[in-house]
């Protein structure tokens, strides 16, 4: 039996914690949250329970990691699991970046390690069952498809309701319809927090001429959870809410004068297993690793999936702008839809402001928002997010990824192999290094060692980062420091080699630690301070 360690036994944690248990494939649940950890031993107290994930990935008795967890938290656990020789069950989506979903899917890729991610819907009977209906040509040519995800739901910060809901629905038409949209339009709603839309509605378009819709919304008075698919010969609803959940209604239309009149046939349920879609796609997991066969929610599924969410989300931002998508090889790399490159740029281009003498290769990929000032360069492969400020003299690329509200001040390049969380600061003429041991007659190319800088974190100016270490979240590099090796989570480290001097709040101000715990005087952030363990907030739970 397949050995795995659920990480995460939260809300849906819990079920895939039941779902692996019942199949006997349970070897650790591992939570940070120790009152998870209780309900969990409640169930299964025979199994043992785990507050570290890194005693996870040191355990040779597990095979794979089962991994649901914060979103934003996806791609950079599921990274370590690979790393750490697992094989990784990652919940959608798979990453908040596609750079970061490429990263991802190309370690597998590159250590023969089974990812597979939590698409579910791909996994009900219903959709199994509607997928070989269409095959055979029972619905005929299919026309329309769109699908609704509603509720009054659990509210997230990190995620909107886009990523948080629609990748289940997108994933199903691009199965059902057999081919990634050629373009996309987004529109939505933001009521309860600034920034997180909490309604969108996509169109998708078909190079088939299929046309589709999803819309999903958690401030909505009533659960639904129908798709709809509309063929020439008949349509389908499967609403997973109904006791038959499957129904195709066989209605003609006929042409009289010249005008389409509807002809309504009977209503023919469908008849489906019983099996519960969750403890379909656990076992499939667990046959994967046993058989070293490819997931049907594998690493380029999931890629496609954030393909359509990050294009989705750039209509979002800018309010409606459709927003195609050209196919590539294997791949689906997104259009801008405004000008880059070349002169007469400026102010005006869906949000994006680009001096004239800088250079931006395509294909890449700014956020709205964002401003590029002299002489900067974007190199093709690269991505920024949304909201960011690049100074003068700044290389960015190929192939780097930059999350959103990023500053990166003068004279500074950000090479592949590099990646900067939302919100962190780089200062004036700081320098990332990407290769351990350069040498001008020897390329390396192929020996880029990753180095990741954490969300909100500040790297002060004239400082050095050697690759191969991740800067935590909200850690600071003071200026002029040289760090060859990882920062913890809101660490202020200075000098040459860079040695931690204290502790630095979110906001910036240093923390005065007194018996483990401190208060931060300028915004009232509580932490606690553990040897061994670092620093953590304690007011978030």
């Amino acid at each position: 039996m397949i050995r795995v360690a659920c990480v995460g036994a939260g809300a849906w944690g819990a079920n895939l914690v039941r779902n692996f248990g019942t199949m006997g494939a349970l070897q650790a649940i591992c939570d940070d949250d120790p009152n998870a950890l209780k309900r969990a031993a409640k169930h299964f107290p025979d199994v043992p329970m785990v507050a570290s994930y890194e005693r996870v990935l040191a355990d040779p008795t597990i095979a794979a990691v089962v991994l649901a967890t914060p979103a934003k938290t996806h791609a950079a656990m599921a990274k370590q699991a690979l790393l750490a020789g697992k094989d990784v069950f990652v919940e959608k989506p798979l990453a908040l970046a596609l750079a970061e979903g490429r990263e991802v899917v190309d370690l597998a890729s590159r250590l023969q390690r089974i990812l597979m991610v939590g698409h579910v819907l791909r996994y009900h009977p219903a959709v199994v069952a509607l997928n070989a209906l269409i095959a055979k040509g029972e619905l005929g040519k299919l026309q329309y498809a769109y699908s609704n995800r509603l509720n009054i739901g659990k509210f997230r910060r990190e995620e909107n309701i886009l990523w948080s809901f629609a990748p289940h629905d997108i994933s199903t038409l691009i199965h059902l319809v057999g081919q990634l949209p050629v373009a996309v339009q987004a529109n939505g709603g933001t009521y309860l927090q600034t920034g997180v839309p909490d309604v969108t509605m996509t169109h998708l378009a078909f190079s088939n001429g299929v046309r589709g819709h999803i819309f999903v919304s958690w401030l909505h008075p009533v659960k639904e959870q129908r798709l709809v698919v509309i063929g020439d010969r008949k349509m389908a609803v499967f609403d997973d809410l109904a006791k038959d959940k499957l129904v195709l209604y066989p209605h003609e239309v006929s042409w009289v004068d010249r005008a389409p009149v509807a002809h309504r046939g009977n209503a023919e349920v469908v008849p489906l297993e019983s099996e519960e879609p969750l403890a379909a796609e656990c076992r499939h997991f667990l046959e994967c690793v046993e058989h070293r066969t490819t997931a049907r929610t594998d690493g380029r599924e999931a890629l496609a999936v954030l393909e359509v969410l990050q294009a989705s989300q750039q209509s979002l931002d800018l309010r409606g702008v459709a927003v195609s998508l050209t196919r590539e090889g294997e791949t689906v790399p997104l259009t801008p839809p405004f000008p880059l490159g070349g002169e007469g740029k400026g102010e005006g281009h869906a949000g994006v402001w680009v001096h004239p003498t800088a250079i931006v290769d395509q294909p890449s990929e700014i956020g709205s928002g964002t401003k590029l000032w002299h002489f900067s360069h974007v190199l093709a492969g690269s991505r920024i997010g949304r909201n960011c400020i690049v100074g003068q003299n700044v290389v960015i690329g190929p192939r780097v990824s930059i999350g959103n509200g990023v500053k990166i001040q003068n004279n500074v390049s950000i090479y592949e192999g590099v990646t900067l969380e939302d919100a962190v600061f780089c200062g004036p003429a700081m320098v990332f290094t990407n290769v351990i041991n350069p040498r001008s007659a020897i390329p390396r190319k192929a020996e880029l060692k990753l180095t990741r800088v954490r969300e909100g974190a500040t790297l002060g100016a004239n400082c050095t980062i050697v690759c191969g270490v991740t800067i935590g979240q909200s850690a600071f590099v003071g200026a002029g420091a040289v760090v060859t090796k990882s920062v913890p989570d809101y660490a202020l480290v200075v000098g040459n080699p860079a040695r931690r001097v204290g502790w630095m709040c979110a906001c910036g101000v240093k923390l005065k630690v007194t018996r483990g715990r401190a208060l931060c005087e300028a915004c009232g952030v509580r932490y606690q301070v553990t040897a061994g363990e670092g620093c953590r907030r304690i007011d978030e739970r």
